[in-house]
């Protein structure tokens, strides 16, 4: 079992940064993909972004391209999400996720992931 928590939410005006961190414990995330995700009032989970289990190879949604960046420390069981030029649209809860993921065009599915963090809300005002 893995057990995710995130951090470093909050609230942050328009144009402004935050740093996700998502730790990890119950067993090593050395060898499981680990994604990002958000969901605003009212909305099914959106994926954010994601980075395989080597670390090298990451994924964006076009919304976030060029914003926001994903990377992961094995070592230290963490993966964070940098968020730059935040949006008022960026605001929701946003999760990370660990799963072993089998096809290059799934990492965007929710339902590829078999972990799940309780969440943290992101909150930006214009």
């Amino acid at each position: 079992q893995v057990q995710l928590v995130e951090s470093g939410g909050g609230l942050v005006q328009a144009g402004g940064s935050l740093t996700l961190s998502c730790r990890a414990s119950g067993r090593s995330i050395s060898s499981y993909d680990m994604g990002w995700f958000r969901q605003a009032p009212g909305k099914e989970h959106e994926f954010v972004a994601a980075i395989r289990w080597r670390g090298v190879t990451t994924d964006y949604a076009e919304s976030v391209k060029g914003r926001f960046t994903i990377f992961r420390d094995n070592a230290k069981n963490t993966v964070w999400l940098q968020m730059n030029g935040l949006k008022p649209e960026d605001t929701a809860v946003y999760f990370c996720a660990a799963g072993s993921i089998r096809s290059h065009l799934s990492y965007s599915l929710p339902s590829e992931y078999d972990y799940w963090g309780q969440g943290t809300q992101v909150t930006v005002s214009s």
